[in-house]
């Protein structure tokens, strides 16, 4: 495999391309132009083997860096959070779910469709993403999968309950989701409702992304709900 790994400093994405190293794949890690961590992230990418791409988030450029590097599986692992929204406003930026878990991901969709080959596309989406939901974090990766789908590439999907991990930033809401709901679903589980535990349950990033190098590997593999990933990290 090579890989073209977007969102690559993320929880989930940095574990990626650890493991795809790992088994001796090709790997290019991109890391935003503007990081203030750029220099700190290209060391740690470059020490694993991989390569490190700061392609501005344009059409063009972005097309320009798929063309260059001809990965056959691109990962699409973006997303922001109200936090950081609140945090880029007030620097005079535009971090939303509309501009980061829509827009960069949509922009690295159509840079994949003017690749030939065109690679596969492997796209971090949530639980929960339904037609009808009014959450505006799951509608955006709903219209996301949608287009996807449609797209003609060759794809993958990937819908994880809570992601648990080492973070750079502390989600208090998060740690209680997961501490909560896990201790409910171990009660659920031991009560009988072992389908209801594994389908919700928390799972690791380390876990995550074995299950995307999983649907990465298969091509028959489409859209993966959280209890299929738990499945395939075993």
């Amino acid at each position: 495999m090579k890989a073209f790994v977007a969102g690559a400093t993320g929880l989930t994405g940095r574990e990626v391309v650890r493991q795809l190293r790992a088994r001796g794949d090709e790997v290019v890690a991109h890391v935003r132009p503007d990081s203030r961590q750029l220099e700190e992230w290209k060391a740690r990418f470059e020490s694993l083997g991989a390569e490190v791409d700061a392609s501005p988030w344009s059409d063009e450029d972005m097309k320009a860096a798929l063309h260059e590097h001809a990965p056959n599986v691109v990962f699409a692992l973006l997303g922001t959070t109200r936090k950081r929204g609140r945090a880029a406003k007030a620097a005079g930026k535009d971090e939303t779910y509309e501009t980061v878990d829509y827009g960069l991901s949509a922009l690295l969709m159509r840079a994949a469709l003017a690749c030939e080959p065109k690679p596969r596309f492997v796209y971090l989406s949530s639980m929960g993403v339904t037609p009808t939901t009014r959450n505006a974090y799951l509608a955006v990766r709903h219209r996301m999968e949608s287009e996807l789908r449609a797209s003609g590439l060759s794809w993958g999907i990937a819908r994880p309950s809570f992601i648990a991990g080492d973070r750079d930033e502390h989600r208090t809401g998060e740690s209680i989701g997961i501490a909560v709901g896990d201790g409910a679903l171990a009660l659920i589980g031991a009560l009988g409702g072992k389908k209801l535990r594994e389908k919700y349950r928390s799972q690791t990033n380390v876990q995550l992304a074995k299950a995307l190098i999983a649907i990465a590997d298969d091509g028959s593999l489409g859209l993966v709900e959280s209890d299929g990933l738990q499945a395939l990290h075993g």
